[in-house]
C-alpha cells in the first residue's frame, strides 16, 4: 500500500486516510488506481474516508478518473469527509458531486472532519 494511503483510530472508530496533498497531476491517477483496489477489499457500507486534497493538482484525466472511482467506491463507504478542495478546480469538484450521486461532504479542517465522520 502507497504511504498515501493509511488507517488509523479516531474517538475508536477505524479511518481511511487517502493523502492527496501537493500531489502532483501525473501521480494522481496511479494513486486513484491503488485507493480503488484497497477500497474494494472491505465489506460494503463500511469505510470511513478521510481525503486530504490540499495542494493537490489535478488535470482533465485526474478529474476524470476521481469521478470513475468514486462511483466504483460507493458501494464500500459509509462516510466520506474531504478537506483541501480549494487547489481544486470548482468545476472539477462540482463534477465529482454530480457524476458519482454522492453525498460528497467538505470542512475546512482535519478536525472538524473527523468528528464528523465519526459521529453517527
Amino acid at each position: 500500500m502507497s504511504e498515501r494511503i493509511s488507517f488509523f483510530t479516531h474517538k475508536g472508530k477505524s479511518i481511511m486516510f487517502i493523502d492527496f496533498r501537493n500531489c502532483e497531476a501525473k501521480d494522481v491517477q496511479p494513486l486513484l488506481n491503488e485507493v480503488q483496489q484497497t477500497v474494494a477489499r472491505h465489506e460494503r457500507k463500511s469505510l470511513l474516508i478521510f481525503t486530504d486534497m490540499t495542494g493537490a493538482h489535478l488535470d482533465r484525466n485526474g478529474a476524470q478518473r476521481m469521478k470513475e472511482v468514486l462511483v466504483l467506491d460507493t458501494p464500500y463507504v459509509k462516510r466520506s469527509a474531504w478537506i483541501g478542495t480549494q487547489s481544486v478546480p470548482k468545476v472539477y469538484v462540482d463534477n465529482f458531486k454530480s457524476f458519482s450521486h454522492r453525498e460528497l461532504t467538505f470542512f475546512h479542517s482535519r478536525a472538524e472532519a473527523l468528528e464528523w465522520l465519526v459521529t453517527e
